[in-house]
């Protein structure tokens, strides 16, 4: 009993926080979804379900679910495979490769709303970086059109990602290359296996648990992403780079539609729910294995 009160002594504080900022809100959010509700007032105006119907036949909020699908499909096939690359070439032993991983680890130091600055000033339409670079390229075309563009806003801000993230997971990449015991890559050597080979017989599957890890936090910060999108773009041009997340924002705080950017909010929360159980159960089961034991290391 008395390291049972202890256990509870100590987990109050974590408990006490997680209740009044997450489990709380939750609660709140669900139940402001199923009313019409400017912010101010009482909640008396009961409508049920209305919000979710009209959620789902919003064209809108539909493009917005696809473009965090393009996002997440980008980021697992581009940004990842990238990172994995650059951390093979800087495991190496390489002059100034310690410089290197700063500089590529350097992006994700910025805030988003830094970074989103910036490359706003760098797609500036005539005098950004970005314009000059494609005139003295020859692509006319291209100038003026990154963030004005519905065509090219999105790989644009694409592009901004990667730039932001990709060190990130490239540091990820690195702790878990250097885990990998040098005695095994070295027996793979000495029984004729190539470069090639050690990679993908050695190398990448001892690092699939730390692939995993990456591609998952990958996947949940595209369905989420807010910041880079609301200062570069606030969603425009016409839609064209909203997220779930902006148009949550742009219902509860610019339209006053709180019920119904709730329930945008909802969504956005079952996704991430569901995603993230059923990669837990199926992608992260072999990681977890034995993660938790019982009395006696068991």
């Amino acid at each position: 009993m008395r390291s049972w009160v202890s256990v509870a002594w100590f987990l109050l504080p974590a408990l006490v926080l997680f209740l009044v900022f997450v489990l709380a809100p939750i609660v709140v959010a669900v139940r402001t979804s199923f009313f019409k509700w400017g912010g101010i007032g009482p909640l008396d105006d009961f409508i049920g379900f209305e919000n979710y119907t009209k959620l789902f036949a919003d064209q809108v909020f539909l493009g917005d679910m696809g473009r965090g699908l393009y996002l997440i499909v980008l980021s697992v096939a581009v940004q990842l495979p990238f990172a994995l690359f650059t951390a093979v070439l800087l495991n190496q032993k390489l002059r100034g490769r310690a410089v290197y991983r700063m500089l590529f680890f350097a992006p994700y130091v910025l805030s988003e709303v830094v970074t989103a600055v910036l490359f706003t000033m760098v797609f500036l339409p005539g005098d950004g970086v970005a314009d000059h670079l494609v005139g003295a390229l020859g692509l006319e075309g291209l100038r003026g059109r990154w963030l004005a563009d519905p065509s090219t806003v999105m790989p644009t801000l694409f592009l901004v990602m990667t730039w932001k993230y990709f060190g990130f997971h490239m540091m990820l990449f690195l702790a878990g290359l250097q885990g990998i015991p040098r005695e095994i890559l070295d027996a793979a050597s000495i029984d004729g296996a190539g470069a090639w080979q050690r990679f993908r017989y050695v190398t990448l599957p001892l690092l699939g648990p730390t692939v995993r890890i990456s591609a998952f936090l990958s996947v949940i910060g595209a369905i989420q992403l807010f910041d880079l999108v609301w200062v570069m773009t606030t969603g425009g041009p016409n839609h064209s780079s909203e997220t779930m997340a902006l148009s949550m924002f742009q219902f509860g705080f610019k339209r006053y539609q709180v019920g119904y950017a709730s329930a945008i909010s909802v969504v956005l929360f079952m996704i991430s729910l569901v995603f993230s159980l059923f990669y837990q159960r199926y992608v992260l089961r072999r990681d977890l294995s034995g993660a938790v034991t019982t009395g006696g290391g068991r």
